[in-house]
């Protein structure tokens, strides 16, 4: 997050790190612990959700207003998404995909990169509003993907999708068949009635055994490389923004040297924030059509 101006007299730079890098948290008993796995982030649930409306809202007021003639400028924007995402889709799945498939890459690829785009907002802004309406001490994580707990669920979302359209275009049957009999398959090939026919009863449960470990790993890796990509850099990024701003209240000279960096960071950031999000999208697009597929 870009920053202002630093009071260094009112807190040291641990301090000022910790606070901006707070949540709004409070436990299910109702007390303020901050840690924990019944712990609700209010900053996270509602940035997230209000962002979320605004960007779907968004796209379907203007698909609302859509003509067929000379389309307007948002129109044409909002097109340009529609057209970049169906062409992504199209090169990996290649079944129904307008159906589900492409609108939930879209959902996914708006509402992250809306999220992502939080980053740019000035820290020490955001803290003085918050602070204006809550007191002193309250704290807003405004980048709800900068939250561990943000990214998880939409990779356990999207887990959860990739299993039951497995399910659903293999049968309960053959998605069961599939985690004990890939990638080494079976050995009920072999002849029972010779030896190596024998030779492949007894290695079956090996194989059996063996598939299911390299499935469970398949499937414990997935959401959390999904999710843990995306929060390591929306997290390095709030970061780095902090650290410049800092360095931009030791004086003039970091005050000079800190608003050149900031500014060439922010630019690249950008880079990142759009390129996460499409990561992220992406990857959704290719469990979802993996979960089609059979090994």
């Amino acid at each position: 997050m870009t920053t202002e101006h630093v009071q260094q007299a009112e807190r040291t730079p641990a301090d000022y790190i910790g606070h901006h890098l707070s949540f709004n948290a409070q436990g299910v008993n109702g007390n303020t612990a901050s840690e924990g796995f019944w712990v609700l982030h209010y900053d996270t649930l509602l940035t997230s959700v209000v962002l979320g409306l605004l960007v779907m809202g968004l796209i379907w007021w203007v698909a609302r207003g859509a003509t067929a003639g000379v389309p307007t400028k948002r129109q044409a924007f909002v097109e340009l998404v529609f057209g970049f995402i169906d062409d992504q889709v199209k090169n990996i799945f290649h079944g129904d995909r307008h159906s589900f498939i492409a609108p939930t890459a879209l959902t996914v690829f708006m509402w992250v990169l809306a999220m992502n785009s939080m980053d740019f907002l000035p820290v020490d802004w955001v803290a003085a509003i918050v602070s204006f309406f809550g007191g002193e001490h309250a704290k807003w994580r405004i980048v709800p993907t900068s939250d561990i707990n943000t990214t998880f669920a939409l990779a356990l979302a999207v887990w959860f999708l990739m299993i039951f359209f497995s399910i659903k275009a293999k049968g309960l049957g053959g998605w069961i068949h599939e985690l004990f009999c890939a990638p080494f398959g079976s050995a009920k090939f072999f002849k029972p009635k010779t030896a190596l026919g024998f030779i492949g009863l007894v290695l079956s449960p090996l194989l059996f055994v063996a598939n299911f470990a390299f499935n469970l790993i398949e499937y414990v890796s997935k959401p959390l490389s999904h999710s843990l990509r995306l929060f390591g850099n929306m997290y390095a990024g709030e970061v780095i923004f902090l650290l410049l701003g800092l360095w931009a209240a030791t004086g003039i000279t970091g005050t000079i040297a800190g608003a050149v960096l900031g500014a060439g960071w922010s630019i690249f950031h950008i880079l990142i924030v759009a390129l996460q999000a499409f990561i992220f999208m992406m990857l959704t697009v290719v469990y979802l059509a993996m979960a089609h597929e059979s090994h």
